[in-house]
């Protein structure tokens, strides 16, 4: 679409510079004669040294053109130190009414824009506005407004209700949107490998409906999932664009229309930043809606949260600045007002959700989704830091770092939460096999993906965990016990006390087994899946290997007593006793009695033993394997020599196999089904 045919720029009769007498040097012929030097110059002038060099070579013609002031490209930011610039000459006679005919036209057809058209009508547009605005600019500190005056204020008037236009137009035109594509692949991963997505151990609830059980550290995937955006910094306006935009802006801050520059400019990037952020699903929610939200959606938003902080920050803000400063070059404290005001909302809009995060009602699954927020944010300040400046820029971060400290105490509060809930937690339908708690598989895999945010943790909990710590264990232990725990990292201590939390809650339900055999089985299944899941671990270099010992040592003192209560009823019918004689070689009828009904409770007992027993489950392998190496180093050579000592007294009678129903292979390979957690006896041969 063309413009409207823009008229003729000025020609010397219009500017009435020839009619002067050459003579009038000191007159006003000479005042015109300079006065349109200096437009000149301004006009095609770039830059100071640019001027220099034109009034340089208009001297070499005429000394009258040495007296043109320098003084023409006063510096943009009043920072800079330079006192207030002197209002311009007032333009040549002529100049400005060709001006205002330029610009009268143009408004005439709002329905076209400038800076569509060719790149000459865009020149003689600014051009025209120069012009009209150094006619405003030239009257100003006069003693009465003249009709010149007010004519001008009327025709800068037109032109900047166009150079709002016009700019609102080159940003919606030239604004670049976000790809969304590689974003939504990225945030399919996060969704596939975070924290609530793993396996699922079964049974437990009391804690949260999702369980843990998982490879190692897998918490943080989502995490450590590479953002598409992280080392891209976006310019959401082409950059073509860019030279326009600076050239109406400072325009308008010429003509005094800072503070509508600034309605239109913050209006424009703020409504493209709420796009984006839209984009990256960072949505606008209140707190009651935050609250009220199903953990499986709020999980989803948490993480795009996440995402979208630091997308938002590493390449939105980032490139925003850079175009802020580039349009709005013409005043510092013009664009660090505009960067605050226009990304405020953005910022708002993040922080509320952190904040409505921060308040809601504490539960260990939002654990890791809280941590991943406060990392994001801690990440992100310092640059953010960078970015913005002034009093407006400092209350932005203020705002930052308290929902930052909130984050923070939401995690602390979280923790202190879920020891709570270990310490509170009373189920009371003991694991029928003795075979490991869904509590253990969950607190301990949930441990091990805490210890992934151990650097942030530390920070948190600072030494406020070591007044926590349960200090049982140190008084059995002693000093030793006491150093022990002063060596450890404040998360260090804070995972003591929850794993103590969790063994005095597994002791409980221990208690829930009226076989004291099962209680042992029970027990070191937990406590070797508690030592297996450290050991594995980042957990192991926290805790250390002193504390790795404590725990095979109590797994030990448990297979000893599981021995001692299993089997010491069963050996006792193989020992001799004072009416037993030593002789296996008879010795009446009586003393053939009593042996017979050793043998006889000895089959019984291992019997009734070997029932339960195989339904137990030992889970580790290599634990199944030792306890059944111990029981058959106590039990198979106590039976040989029993045997020998005495079948014979039963071995020649009749019905002798009711009473050795055994051999010692036998017994081997009966002992061999112990602890499979089998519904039913494996079919070894026994003998008849």
């Amino acid at each position: 679409m063309s413009a409207p045919p823009a008229p003729p720029h000025p020609q010397p009769e219009e500017l009435e510079v020839a009619e002067e007498p050459p003579a009038a040097a000191g007159g006003v012929g000479n005042d015109k004669v300079l006065a349109a030097a200096q437009h000149i110059v301004k006009s095609l002038a770039t830059s100071k040294n640019a001027a220099d060099d034109m009034i340089r070579i208009l001297s070499g013609f005429d000394h009258r053109f040495s007296s043109i002031t320098t003084d023409l490209f006063p510096s943009p930011s009043p920072s800079s130190g330079a006192g207030p610039t002197p209002p311009p000459p007032p333009p040549p006679r002529g100049a400005f009414e060709a001006a205002e005919r330029l610009i009268r036209q143009w408004d005439a057809t709002p329905e076209l824009l400038v800076f569509e058209g060719p790149e000459g009508d865009v020149a003689d547009y600014l051009e025209a506005v120069d012009v009209a605005v150094d006619q405003l600019l030239s009257g100003v500190g006069a003693a009465a407004a003249d009709a010149e005056a007010e004519a001008a204020g009327v025709v800068v008037q037109l032109a900047m209700a166009r150079m709002e236009e016009e700019l609102r137009h080159l940003m919606v035109r030239h604004a670049v949107p976000l790809d969304a594509s590689g974003l939504f692949c990225s945030l399919r991963r996060l969704s596939l490998e975070s924290m609530d997505d793993l396996d699922t151990s079964s049974e437990f609830d009391p804690i949260t409906p999702h369980s843990l059980e998982g490879g190692p550290d897998t918490a943080r995937s989502a995490s450590l999932v590479g953002n598409p955006f992280d080392d891209q910094v976006f310019d959401l306006v082409r950059p073509e664009a860019i030279d326009d935009l600076r050239s109406i802006a400072q325009r308008m801050d010429r003509a005094g229309y800072a503070s509508e520059l600034e309605q239109v400019y913050c209006g424009v990037r703020r409504d493209l930043l709420d796009e984006c952020l839209a984009v990256l699903g960072v949505e606008r929610l209140s707190i009651d809606e935050v609250q009220r939200m199903e953990w499986k959606l709020l999980n989803d938003k948490m993480k795009k949260w996440v995402h979208g902080v630091k997308t938002v920050v590493h390449s939105l803000l980032t490139g925003e600045r850079r175009i802020c400063d580039q349009v709005l070059a013409v005043s510092d404290e013009l664009r660090d007002e505009c960067f605050v005001e226009s990304t405020k909302g953005c910022i708002m809009q993040i922080l509320n959700f952190g904040d409505a995060v921060a308040v809601c009602s504490r539960s260990p699954e939002k654990l890791s989704r809280i941590l991943d927020m406060y990392e994001a944010l801690a990440e992100v300040i310092p640059e953010l830091k960078e970015l913005f400046f002034g009093n407006s820029g400092n209350d932005v971060i203020c705002d930052l770092e308290g929902v930052l400290e909130r984050l923070g105490d939401a995690v602390k509060g979280t923790l202190l939460e879920f020891g709570k809930v270990l310490q509170q937690e009373s189920s009371r339908r003991p694991m029928m096999a003795g075979e490991i708690h869904p509590m253990t598989r969950y607190v301990m895999n949930y441990l091990r993906l805490l210890v992934v945010y151990s650097d942030t943790l530390d920070k948190l909990l600072g030494d406020d965990s070591a007044g926590d710590v349960d200090h049982s264990d140190t008084h059995r232990g002693g000093d030793d016990e006491e150093e022990y725990l002063e060596s450890l990292s404040p998360l260090g201590r804070h995972l003591v006390k929850l794993i103590s939390y969790l063994e005095a809650n597994l002791e409980e339900k221990s208690k829930l087994y009226e076989d004291g055999a099962l209680q042992c089985i029970f027990s070191m299944n937990n406590i070797l899946y508690i030592v297996q899941k450290v050991k594995d671990s980042e957990l192991g270099r926290i805790l250390g290997d002193h504390w790795i010992r404590r725990r095979r040592g109590k797994i030990r003192q448990n297979s000893k007593n599981y021995l001692r209560i299993s089997w010491t009823k069963v050996l006792s019918f193989l020992k001799d006793d004072a009416h037993g004689g030593r002789s296996g070689s008879g010795s009446g009828s009586g003393n053939s009695s009593r042996i017979k009904e050793k043998f006889k409770n000895f089959n019984l007992a291992f019997d009734e033993i070997y029932r339960s027993q195989t339904l137990w489950k030992v889970p580790d392998p290599q634990l199944r394997e030792e306890l059944k190496i111990s029981i058959s180093e106590n039990v198979i050579p106590a039976y040989r020599a029993f045997l020998g000592r005495y079948g014979s007294l039963v071995d020649s009678g009749r019905n002798s196999g009711r009473y050795i129903k055994y051999t010692p292979e036998d017994l081997e390979n009966q002992l061999s089904d112990l602890f499979e957690g089998s519904l039913g006896p494996a079919n070894h041969s026994r003998r008849r």
